[in-house]
């Protein structure tokens, strides 16, 4: 029996190590791009977050979220840390539950996979642009400009729309519509927010942690702490990641609030100020020692402090603007950073379409789908990694079975 899978990503190469672990299946892997993983060596500021060790309780989104569940249930994070390491890799967990490869070097994942794959029944074709896919009487053929590729059953592990610049397309949508399934709309997730404040260019490159809340017209949209990071354009980091699901779809009036020192109440960062202000220091240097101190000025101009008086002249009323804005800042936001920038895609092909329990179509037996190719998204810090190795391990397995 002859596999086809599309797609040399993380879910593709876990369906062809799945598939070929029974000697008789013959896996042949295609993959457009000139090298396997390529968006996966650049996860995780090129550190990849494989997984996390709370992604079997939950973390996924789409429109019917628990199709995730059988896989990851099957599959689970200690399951594929278990695999990792029977493969060659050895991997760290944080406090947090996030899994990183020992090396912190995204390029030893994608390596150990490669060398996985080096095996008799296993055929890696690079370079290999997917143009059409058709049904025949006893499998499917897969055409490209150059060559044709005939299979008994086929994988779509294309991966997603997100990461553009690292060879995210609409292949797999493409070729799963040309093929009877719907897709919901896709959107940018794990993606960077952008702002018309005038005062983030001046923080650039300034990283921070703190607690963000996204409101929508006054309303608590969703919360998140961690690490913040100012871009040219607007807020990044991990912090941002987490709540920017859905941020500025539709309409309504979106801000950030953040509070720079969530482990300290107003009242008490009131004193600390107070208690400075037997300095002759100017008042740019109010926050200094606690926070950044670029953040600390900007903050500080942005509640009208001229930063040119002496913090001893300053008022309990200026002091008490500045520690507000410490503790519950607001920025506006105005759209998502674009596909080329996030790191995920909401949305896909419609998981009803498919059969939970083996990542079949529903529609057309024989095809199979995983990854984030279906409307399957998942939390920051990892939870899109191990659905990729879940989804992926599950199609390649129920592929390889023999059907009666």
């Amino acid at each position: 029996m002859v596999i086809g899978i599309i797609g040399g990503g993380a879910s593709g190469m876990a369906a062809a190590l799945a598939a070929a672990e029974k000697e008789q299946v013959q896996v042949i892997l295609m993959e457009r791009q000139a090298r396997l993983g390529r968006k996966l060596q650049a996860t995780g500021n090129g550190r990849c977050n494989l997984s996390n060790l709370h992604a079997a309780a939950g973390g996924y989104h789409g429109a019917q979220p628990s199709f995730a569940d059988y896989a990851i249930g099957q599959f689970p994070p200690e399951a594929a840390l278990r695999w990792f390491r029977s493969l060659g890799l050895f991997t760290v967990a944080e406090a947090s539950g996030r899994v990183y490869p020992y090396s912190d070097q995204a390029n030893s994942v994608v390596d150990i996979l490669r060398f996985a794959l080096e095996k008799p029944n296993i055929t890696v074709k690079l370079g290999f642009e997917v143009e059409k896919v058709k049904k025949t009487a006893d499998g499917f053929r897969v055409l490209s400009k150059e060559e044709t590729v005939s299979c008994d059953r086929l994988i779509v592990a294309c991966g997603g729309l997100a990461g553009t610049k690292l060879g995210g397309s609409m292949s797999g949508y493409k070729l799963l519509r040309s093929l009877g399934h719907s897709c919901t709309k896709l959107r940018p997730t794990l993606v960077q927010l952008k702002t018309n404040w005038g005062g983030v260019a001046g923080l650039k490159g300034v990283r921070t942690n703190c607690h963000a809340e996204i409101l929508r017209d006054g309303e608590l949209f969703a919360r998140s702490t961690g690490e913040l990071q100012f871009t040219e354009y607007g807020l990044s980091g991990p912090v941002i990641f987490e709540v920017s699901r859905d941020v500025c779809q539709g309409g309504g009036e979106w801000l950030c609030r953040l509070d720079f020192l969530p482990e300290v109440a107003v009242d008490t960062l009131e004193g600390e100020l107070t208690r400075r202000r037997k300095t002759h220091l100017p008042a740019s240097e109010l926050l200094t020692g606690i926070l950044h101190n670029r953040l600390g000025r900007v903050l500080t101009q942005a509640v009208g402090v001229p930063a040119n008086r002496s913090i001893s002249e300053l008022t309990e009323e200026d002091l008490r603007r500045v520690a507000r804005a410490v503790k519950a800042f607001d920025v506006s936001l105005t759209e998502p950073m674009g596909m080329d920038c996030a790191q995920v895609t909401a949305g896909g092909i419609r998981t009803e379409e498919f059969d939970e329990t083996t990542m079949e179509s529903r529609l057309i037996p024989g095809l199979y789908a995983c990854g984030e190719v279906l409307d399957i998204d998942g939390d920051c810090g990892g939870y899109n990694l191990q659905w990729a190795w879940s989804s992926g391990r599950l199609a390649g397995e129920s592929a390889g079975r023999n059907h009666t």
